[in-house]
């Protein structure tokens, strides 16, 4: 059976590479767009619950439409969802990535200037031009030269990425700076070192690596999992999670973790990436 999170089947049209492999009334080759909005929820139906978010400048296609909504399939981890169609807006060429936890886009270049919206850690813009320290979007909007880098410079080390987002909200499906949840801290944390990554944690225990032998000494780095959880390894004694027990990303001792989380659950696996 498909899993239809990473399936680009709406139950009325798929993309036309599943031609022969699914009934399906319709196929299509789909259309691409990128985000526009800074933040829109990728969720199971039109109206329905989210699952997950998408950035600004994510690359989509799109499959189906229905109403006010648009049935989509993430270019960066396969994830399939509906999502507004407003929130969406022509293909570009990305250049740069918000590498700041999150930054402001401004109406002027100048950090007195009203604030238009914001943006997460590696939502993608297209930069056209500069003034002084800012940094001109090809929607004509601001940001801060200090808060983004070109495409083509990734960082090197994932855990400390995700520290950056300590005290961060818990936010089931969250993907941003806003509100995320165990899986997208693992996701945004690799994602900005350019390494690919599902959007849940299952898929990403399944894709990441092969699992460790229990009992192996825990490096940094490190990704443990549980029955619908995922944590990084900070230090040997230590993981770093976004977790409904402190409802943030939070450290938290890793032997006071595994006791607290066995009721449900034991260590599924260890992974090293």
């Amino acid at each position: 059976m498909r899993d239809p999170r990473i399936t680009p089947f709406s139950g009325r049209v798929a993309h036309i590479r599943l031609q022969g492999q699914i009934d399906a009334p319709g196929f299509t080759e789909g259309q691409m767009q990128r985000l526009a909005a800074p933040l829109s929820d990728l969720r199971r139906s039109p109206d329905g619950p989210r699952d997950r978010q998408l950035l600004r400048g994510a690359r989509v296609c799109v499959i189906d439409r229905q109403g006010a909504f648009a049935y989509v399939q993430a270019e960066a981890d396969g994830y399939c969802g509906w999502l507004h169609s407003a929130d969406l807006g022509a293909d570009h060429n990305p250049t740069h990535r918000v590498r700041a936890p999150s930054t402001h886009l401004y109406t002027a270049p100048d950090l007195k200037s009203p604030e238009g919206a914001a943006l997460s850690l590696n939502s993608l813009v297209k930069i056209i031009g500069t003034a002084g320290q800012f940094l001109q979007t090809h929607d004509g909007l601001w940001l801060p030269q200090q808060h983004l880098a070109p495409l083509a410079i990734a960082e090197a080390d994932p855990v400390s990425i995700a520290e950056t987002l300590i005290g961060t909200p818990y936010l089931w499906g969250g993907n941003s700076r806003a509100g995320l949840d165990c899986s997208a801290l693992v996701q945004l944390a690799l994602q900005a070192c350019a390494r690919p990554c599902p959007g849940d944690s299952d898929l990403q225990e399944t894709a990441l690596g092969p699992a460790l032998a229990d009992g192996s000494p825990k490096h940094r780095g490190d990704l443990l999992f549980w029955r619908g959880h995922v944590a990084w390894v900070s230090a040997p004694d230590m993981i770093l999670h976004a977790n409904a027990h402190t409802m943030s990303v939070a450290y938290e001792p890793l032997e006071q973790a595994i006791t607290r989380i066995a009721p449900e659950s034991p260590v599924t696996a260890h992974i090293r990436l």
